[in-house]
């Protein structure tokens, strides 16, 4: 396998765009991306393009992809459309790296675009309910809630059974808000920067309990794109090498048995880039529920089983921390526009290892990981990915 580089990176504002399209929104995020790389549209060899849900709120399907980019010099060439939940930017990404690796083509892109705000809510959240098996909601009655999606009621188990467990407190869950809002307050690309109060989120309506809304990851809209080169290719380039150390997906286990997605992703990204979680400098979790990106830090190695709450309350995991975890502000705060999040997380990681990540920047970043979840089968998420960039 060749070694893959990170060429080029791009993405739109996350937010609420009623009247933007999924078209204006891809369009918007390849041209960035092609500017930072350098490279002309003509020389992208495959596409793959990332879109969960909103062929279910704008009736857009089977051909997402030709159809936001028929107006830009990727076509005429392979256009791979990639539909795998919330990890669908990341198997996209995934996918290029892999026909880049693979030798199939010099270079390939991964682009994510979603459009999820609609005028009325319930068809948004009537698509995300599509992430879980249908059969499995009506054998065990999980009626459609109103007012948000099922899954924040599957988050909201979760954090109840972590709770009991680690001795976690809502208090806790409202300090990972707090750091999530301080960390995209320097991110032009979040949904939300403004400073928020542990009072404002404790305060903030309940969603499902312990989940307030602001502990709640947004409705988004929005997209990112990231081109991936071959190392020789990347000679002609000037920019600073960021490498595709390692890229993994699984799926759950039958039943729910064993270790969950997120933790034999991460192992397997570790074990394919020869690093440890002790390696990593920066990472990027799925964190569509505050509750999760605690749980997440002790899935991913960086904290023993119940103490991954210890991290957040030392302020390990904040923006100037020993391992700044979210720094761009996560699903919570810079959006979760779900086909683009996978890419967005890949695109913040590589401004820490350019360098060039500002007042958030982790300093002497040389390692770095990102993690997304998606879907819901049984007790575990449907999939996860893990993905390992290094600058070396």
């Amino acid at each position: 396998m060749r070694r893959v580089v990170v060429a080029g990176i791009g993405q739109t504002v996350f937010g609420k765009f009623l009247h933007r399209t999924v078209r204006s929104l891809a369009e918007e995020a390849l041209s960035a991306a092609l500017a930072d790389s350098g490279i002309e549209a003509e020389q992208i060899g495959v596409t793959y393009f990332a879109n969960a849900l909103s062929g279910l709120v704008t009736g857009q399907e089977t051909i997402r992809g030709q159809v936001a980019l028929r107006n830009t010099g990727v076509m005429g060439r392979p256009i791979i459309n990639v539909d795998n939940a919330c990890a669908s930017g990341s198997t996209a990404f995934h996918l290029a790296w892999l026909a880049v690796a693979s030798g199939q083509t010099d270079v390939a892109l991964a682009i994510g675009a979603e459009k999820l705000t609609h005028e009325d809510k319930a068809v948004t959240f009537g698509a995300f309910a599509s992430g879980v098996d249908v059969e499995e909601r009506a054998r065990l009655q999980m009626d459609a809630p109103q007012g948000h999606s099922v899954f924040m009621d599957i988050y909201a188990e979760r954090a109840r059974r972590y709770m009991a467990f680690s001795g976690a407190t809502p208090e806790d869950f409202a300090l990972v808000c707090i750091k999530s809002r301080q960390a995209a307050s320097t991110n032009e690309w979040a949904q939300f920067r403004a400073p928020v109060t542990a009072e404002e989120v404790l305060g903030s309506r309940m969603i499902s309990t312990p989940l307030t809304l602001n502990m709640c990851s947004p409705i988004a809209d929005g997209a990112a794109a990231a081109i991936v080169v071959s190392e020789a290719f990347a000679q002609r380039l000037a920019k600073p090498r960021v490498y595709v150390k390692a890229s993994a997906i699984v799926s759950a286990n039958q039943d729910g048995l064993g270790k969950t997605a997120a933790e034999r992703a991460a192992n397997a990204a570790y074990e394919a880039a020869g690093l440890g979680p002790e390696d990593i400098h920066v990472a990027e979790v799925h964190d569509a529920s505050a509750p999760a990106e605690i749980m997440l830090y002790e899935r991913l190695g960086f904290a023993a089983a119940g103490e991954g709450v210890a991290l957040l309350r030392d302020g390990v995991t904040s923006v100037g921390g020993r391992l700044p975890v979210n720094p761009g502000g996560g699903l919570l705060s810079r959006g979760h526009p779900v086909g683009a999040t996978g890419i967005a997380q890949l695109i913040e990681l590589t401004t820490h290892l350019r360098g060039t990540a500002g007042a958030r920047q982790r300093e002497g970043a040389r390692a770095a990981l990102a993690e997304c979840s998606g879907g819901q089968l049984g007790a575990d998420s449907a999939l996860a990915a893990a993905t390992i960039l290094t600058n070396f």
